[in-house]
């Protein structure tokens, strides 16, 4: 027998839905989705930061250009998801950052 064999049936919830199935190992261990903070500016890809159009205290509208973030020689502006001040700067010109690094809180 598989080890999925092996598995005893456990609840599962589909649209309101009840099931009982076996889960993986993989399923078991994946890393939980986390519904993303608005708030929160994060690279969606590792690049370096070319310029920042805004500081600290700033007023922003919603797709206004915060910070321009440079990847594999493309520049892309990080516009604001929606109106509010910006909390915190946690980047500066020229810094390289990673995947899902925070760049910018807002209010």
């Amino acid at each position: 027998m598989s080890e999925d064999q092996n598995n005893k049936l456990e609840n599962f919830t589909i649209g309101g839905m009840y099931y009982k199935t076996t889960f993986t190992k993989k399923f078991k261990e994946r890393q939980q989705y986390e519904e993303p903070d608005i708030n929160h500016i994060k690279a969606f890809i590792p690049g370096t930061i070319v310029d920042i159009k805004v500081k600290r205290g700033h007023k922003v509208t919603e797709g206004e250009p915060l910070l321009l973030l440079e990847a594999m020689k493309m520049r892309n502006i990080i516009a604001a998801p929606k109106e509010g001040r910006i909390k915190k700067v946690w980047v500066k010109k020229g810094d390289v950052v990673s995947k899902n690094q925070l760049l910018i809180e807002m209010d």
